[in-house]
């Protein structure tokens, strides 16, 4: 049955299931064209920091369980449940930045782009997210695998206390002293946390003064000596150089005179405070000595934060339809690139990809510590099913699930932001150290005993 919410006294919008926009109201929740047929009974979008108490205590009043979104770029749409209530926090994008001492305060529907564009004006640094429409607030939540995080740490790391409203509706502050099983949880629990932040207050960086990227394009077929090759490669580059491959459909300028062809694609871009210094930094990737000829080739090319998100632009275009999920894994890159370059072979859309970023953070890295989130594998894939036509649904996300049962039985874990929680009922679990998960479950109990919010998409149920 559904229920009927009354007046609430929220500064923001509040919509039922039945009324005239709603339809419109939750086709807007999730950046994904692909939507699941899953319906909250109300959504909320907040106008204000005071409307998340209100609506909170709305929920309880109605017996509604609580999902929260950002900036619905959840790829399998966890926000999206049945029944309850979509507290949506969009609307939240105010920040302050501080430059004397390099911290700002963020809420957490701002967009990354826009406060990372904010901040160089400042001479400063964030590691958003890499496209350029995540809000801050899932990303963080989730770790945050962004722009730099090799030198950088995952984005939650520079997360250094977190304004939150419990299931009680107490807005409390959180710090390492402070609430530190919220603080810590906060950093790395995703969709699966048991609180509302509605600011974050984070540490910056300098703005690297200079970009560079070296890129290079080889056939799908050269996968396994490239990967080597780059890997190899990767031990002698700075932590300051983000690494990464891409197997994807060729460029159409470079197989112009033939059909479109599978490519695998190296690309490096150095973040340093001077173009010399970012030569430096890319040097260990000027010699390439595969016998295979690259199709393309660049070297050392200049280049800005602002060019990185419109390349992200067109890797993940709006509009589409999408399915991804991720893997953790201590299999070398050869060998998952090489598994995952036949699976793309047989991609029912041209558009589909698999991305594999080298080390994206450092396993042993003391940034990581006190937090949810924790590096589970030595090697890191994603593949994407990206397609545009809804008849096409069933065999593209199909695909998907085949192409990862190809390396699943190598794989240590999951990157909770980006796993496809309604493949399995563990994927949630796995997306954790084992004692992590067990932390979790205790601090949801402590601190949402009712049950008021939401936890992971899963088919089982586990973990609530």
């Amino acid at each position: 049955m559904r229920a009927h919410v009354g007046p609430s006294g929220i500064e923001g919008t509040l919509v039922r299931r039945g009324d005239a926009d709603y339809r419109s109201t939750w086709a807007s929740e999730l950046w994904n064209g692909l939507r699941p047929e899953r319906y909250p009974d109300v959504i909320v979008r907040a106008a204000c920091e005071q409307d998340v108490p209100k609506a909170l205590e709305l929920a309880r009043s109605h017996r509604l369980r609580v999902a929260v979104r950002s900036g619905g770029h959840s790829w399998c749409g966890s926000p999206l449940r049945d029944g309850g209530m979509l507290l949506d926090l969009s609307g939240l994008r105010q920040w302050e930045i501080d430059a004397g001492s390099a911290t700002a305060t963020v809420q957490p529907g701002a967009v990354g782009s826009a406060f990372a564009a904010e901040l160089a004006r400042h001479g400063l640094a964030f590691p958003a997210g890499h496209c350029a429409t995540v809000a801050l607030g899932g990303y963080l939540l989730s770790g945050g695998l962004g722009w730099n995080s090799r030198l950088w740490g995952p984005g939650c790391a520079s997360v250094r206390e977190i304004t939150a409203v419990t299931a009680g509706g107490d807005v409390v502050r959180c710090t390492e002293d402070e609430h530190p099983g919220l603080f810590w949880a906060a950093r790395g629990a995703g969709p699966g946390f048991f609180a509302v932040v509605t600011r974050f207050h984070l540490r910056l960086r300098p703005r690297p003064a200079a970009l560079a990227t070296t890129s290079y394009v080889f056939p799908l077929a050269a996968v396994e000596p490239v990967a080597r090759w780059a890997t190899e490669r990767a031990g002698e580059l700075p932590a300051n150089v983000e690494l990464s491959f891409v197997l994807a459909t060729a460029d159409p300028t470079l197989t112009s005179d033939r059909p479109p062809t599978k490519v695998v694609v190296v690309t490096a871009t150095a973040f340093a405070g001077s173009h010399p210094e970012a030569v430096r930094a890319l040097q260990p990737l000027r010699g390439c000595p595969l016998a295979e000829r690259p199709l393309s080739r660049r070297l050392d090319e200049p280049t800005s934060l602002a060019a990185l998100y419109g390349i992200a632009g067109g890797t993940w275009p709006e509009r589409h339809r999408y399915a991804a999920d991720t893997l953790w894994s201590d299999e070398d890159y050869p060998s998952l690139l090489t598994k995952l370059g036949h699976a793309l072979t047989r991609a029912p859309s041209a558009k589909s990809l698999v991305l594999a970023p080298v080390s994206p953070v450092s396993r042993e890295d003391e940034l990581l510590r006190n937090m949810a989130f924790s590096v589970l594998g030595a090697s890191y894939v994603v593949p994407y099913a990206i397609w545009d036509d809804p008849a096409r649904d069933g065999v593209n996300v199909g695909w998907l699930r085949e192409a990862m049962r190809t390396v699943e039985p190598f794989g240590t874990g999951h990157y909770i932001a980006e796993a496809d929680l309604t493949a399995d009922p563990s994927r949630a679990r796995r997306s954790f150290t084992p004692s992590d998960w067990e932390r979790l479950r205790a601090l949801r109990t402590e601190y949402d005993p009712q049950g008021l919010f939401h936890s992971y998409l899963e088919g089982s149920g586990e973990g609530r």
